[in-house]
């Protein structure tokens, strides 16, 4: 069993963590609140008072942010990560950010002789707690086959994609998708409602059919029922499209539909509903198409 650690113990974070301890690691953990995190002490987790301790404390090092601006902060501060990196050391950060800043991040962790990996995860809480997350990772090949047993205990699903930043590349590709789909999948149950199919009908019709994607089948009852917590919010969903956005940019890749689904996620975060999950698009389509729901 390895001595690890993890930073950002949040919805998704956190449940990594708990994985991580239920396979017979030692964890080492640091969350900004941390009572936010007392289930996880409770459970067996120790504490590091920083992202350096931890890093310190750990042969293998996660961290799972919100954005680029909190990697940096969790990284960079002089009680940050690369403060307490060393020769040998692994850090793997799980966060979806630009895939520049990655691979910064990844020439100072190489200049201290440790290595980085770029380890984002494909699905949901539920997923998650199945046991049927999937992880893309970039990076040295050697250090991803030496720790592929440890991010085998997160997930069943581990590929290799290439250098530093080509799994957050990776990941950002597949979640423009999650918002585009949704977006079609509101658009068509709008239609039936107009016409006069009820809405328990048309969303039952609409999961029973071949358009029915697994991030579908979790996230349409949020329609009905959204859920206490947001499993990934409006603003974490704007901040991947907009990700999405830059790499077309720099790509030369149109992508028409990133750009109009974004726009709802605006309008969204304008109607006040920023944190919510980013399901909640459906009310924005609604009032535009004069749905009462």
């Amino acid at each position: 069993m390895a001595h690890l650690g993890y930073v950002g113990l949040g919805a998704m974070g956190g449940r990594v963590a708990k994985r991580l301890l239920d396979a017979g690691h030692t964890v080492t953990g640091y969350n900004r609140t941390k009572s936010k995190a007392q289930w996880l002490l409770d459970a067996g987790m120790q504490w590091g008072d920083s992202p350096r301790a931890v890093a310190e404390a750990a042969d293998v090092v996660f961290t799972m942010v919100t954005n680029t601006t909190a990697l940096h902060h969790v990284f960079h501060s002089s009680d940050g990560i690369l403060a307490g990196l060393g020769k040998g050391k692994i850090y793997v950060d799980m966060s979806t950010v630009s895939p520049a800043a990655s691979r910064a991040l990844a020439a100072q962790v190489a200049a201290k002789g440790a290595h980085m990996l770029d380890a984002p995860v494909s699905g949901s809480v539920i997923t998650l707690e199945q046991g049927n997350l999937s992880l893309m990772v970039g990076g040295d090949e050697a250090a991803f086959e030496q720790i592929k047993p440890i991010l085998l205990n997160i997930g069943p699903r581990v590929n290799y994609v290439g250098k530093n930043g080509q799994a957050v590349l990776m990941k950002i590709a597949i979640n423009l998708n999650l918002q585009v789909q949704f977006v079609g999948f509101c658009e068509g149950l709008l239609l039936a409602i107009k016409g006069g199919i009820p809405v328990e009908t048309a969303l039952e019709v609409m999961l029973n059919s071949v358009i029915a994607s697994p991030s579908l089948k979790y996230r349409v009852p949020f329609i009905l029922a959204m859920p206490e917590e947001a499993w990934f919010n409006v603003n974490m969903m704007q901040k991947d499209m907009l990700l999405a956005e830059e790499m077309g940019r720099e790509l030369d890749v149109t992508l028409p539909t990133v750009a109009i689904s974004n726009q709802l996620l605006t309008s969204a975060r304008a109607m006040g509903l920023a944190e919510q999950d980013f399901a909640i698009v459906y009310k924005v389509l609604a009032r535009l198409s004069g749905v009462d729901m």
